[in-house]
Order: C-alpha cells, then structure tokens, then sequence
C-alpha cells in the first residue's frame, strides 16, 4: 500500500510540515510518495534528499534581522528575495545542487504555475532546485523562475494542496496538509505604529534594515489609514490561497486532512519556526484516532 504526503502552500506557516512528518513518524507512517507546493516543496524536498534535520536546525535559529537580510534593500521588479543568497541556504539545507528528482528513494513531485498560460506545472524529473525554486516564486515577494523555457511561480496559485498529484503518482492513501484554514483577516495585527528605537541596529546596515521593515512590516492601528504594504499582499494571498484550496479540495478530497492551527503565524513570520513545528505535531495527535483508521482499513483492502 502506497502512502502519499501532500504538503501544502502557507509561507512560513510551511514550517509545522517538519512537525507533521515528525510525528507521523513516530506512528510508523513513512509516506512513499511526498508532493509539495510553494513552502511545502522545500520541506519536502529536504525531507526526500535526507536534510530535513539540517533545515530543522537552521530554521530554528532565524531571526527577524536574519530574515531581513534576505530582502533586496532596493527591491526591483523582480521581487523582495535576494534569490542567489536564498539558493546558497536551500544547497546547504534542503538538496544538492546536482541532486535529481527522479534520484530520491522517496517518489517526489512539486507544483508551479506557468505564468504565461495559468496552467498546473507538476515536476517530476530533473533538478530538485529548480523544482522547489518554481514551486515557491510567490508574486511580489520572490522572481518568477525560469525552468525550461517557462517562467514559472508559485503552485498555490492552482494547487495549494497538491493532493491530486499524489493520487496521479500511485498514493492509495493520501494525507494532506492544509495550511490556510481560518487564515483570511488573520493579517491585521494591532502594534504601535512607531518602532522602538532603542531595539534599533546603530549600524549603517542596521538602520537600512530597520527602515526597510518600518515601511513594509509596521501595520497601523488607525482606521482612516489604508492598510500597509504587506498587510496588502498578505491579505490577498490569505484570501486566494484560502479560496482555491477549499474550491480544490472538493475536486481532490484526501484521505486524511490535517489542518494545523497556524493563523498567529503571518506570511513572512520565518522565524517562528518553533512555534509552527510545535503545532505541526500537535496537529497529528489530534488526528491520530482518523489517521489509524484509514491506514488499517486501507490494509485490511489491500491484497
């Protein structure tokens, strides 16, 4: 009996996907088919290339001016990441730079959205890298990718919860992770609208850093004022990618849905890694009664 893992889009939500695989280990579930979309392509892909202990390790010791040193200071049109800076840590944390897909033990497949044409992209061969690097170009905040030929971005634009691949590649049980349940208006947090200076990095970096998070993080507590820059962008990613996973999940239920508690967790909140993994565990333990039924049902079916 083949048993998929659909690991879904959320950001840094993605992180509770290391908790989630985590604990249904300790069950004895070991998925052999794992599919991912934006963040959960890159879990996924550090699981199946054996490093999700090294991504574990770093994520934990983020920090918000950690983060921060990941954006272009003077962003262009191509997006807030510095890509070549992200692709140094995902060598390091997530694959190899030669590693190929269809060279993992575990099957594996990530989802983009090619931007010419809105079509699924499903990748199932070649480069890992450039699997996850297309699966995770959210608009606005990373570049589109270039992977044969196609300008690619993020798959939780199509396919937040990529249970449908996993069913396509031969996954006769599938356990899905939903990222985006009861996430829509999370974004909006009340925070003063002044940042406290004494916090503030004296350096000349520093303060570049700290304009910059000024102008695109602080949300404003007044009514008559429209929202930030990121509230902005945060809030239309929560309601899209909300939408399409629950239009999606009518077409492609799973077998099993878990669906961590993760709305305190904003967009861009990388750095609270532990506070996501926690919760990806918790959120097994919840399910373990509906987890055991469908893998023992399933056995008893299966010849």
């Amino acid at each position: 009996m083949k048993i998929g893992l659909a690991l879904g889009s959320g950001s840094s939500r993605g992180w509770s996907h290391i908790g989630i695989i985590r604990a249904l280990k300790r069950m004895g579930i070991v998925p052999d088919i794992v599919c991912g979309t934006s963040i959960g392509a890159l879990v996924g892909a550090s699981y199946v290339s054996n490093k999700l202990e090294q991504l574990e390790n770093w994520i934990n010791t983020l920090t918000k001016l950690e983060i921060a040193k990941f954006y272009n200071l003077n962003p262009s049109n191509n997006g807030l990441v510095n890509i070549e800076r992200l692709k140094k840590h995902i060598y390091q944390y997530v694959t190899e730079e030669d590693s190929l897909i269809e060279n993992t033990k575990t099957r594996f497949a990530t989802v983009s959205t090619d931007l010419e044409t809105g079509r699924e992209i499903w990748h199932q061969d070649g480069p890992i890298i450039d699997a996850v690097l297309s699966s995770i170009a959210l608009p606005g905040i990373f570049a589109p990718n270039l992977n044969r030929k196609k300008w690619l971005v993020d798959g939780g634009l199509v396919n937040p919860v990529p249970t449908s691949v996993c069913r396509a590649l031969g996954a006769e049980v599938v356990i899905a992770v939903n990222l985006n349940n009861d996430i829509v208006g999370k974004h909006f947090k009340s925070v003063a609208t002044q940042p406290n200076k004494k916090n503030y990095d004296k350096t000349k970096f520093g303060n570049l850093i700290n304009n910059y998070k000024t102008t695109l993080f602080l949300d404003s507590d007044k009514l008559d004022k429209p929202p930030s820059y990121f509230e902005t962008i945060a809030g239309a990613i929560n309601i899209f990618q909300d939408r399409i996973t629950k239009s999606r999940m009518v077409g492609d239920p799973p077998d099993v849905l878990l669906s961590p508690k993760l709305s305190q967790i904003s967009l861009l909140d990388f750095h609270k890694a532990s506070e996501a993994i926690s919760e990806g565990e918790a959120c097994v333990k919840r399910a373990v009664s509906e987890l055991q039924y469908y893998i023992n049902e399933k056995l008893q079916d299966h010849p």
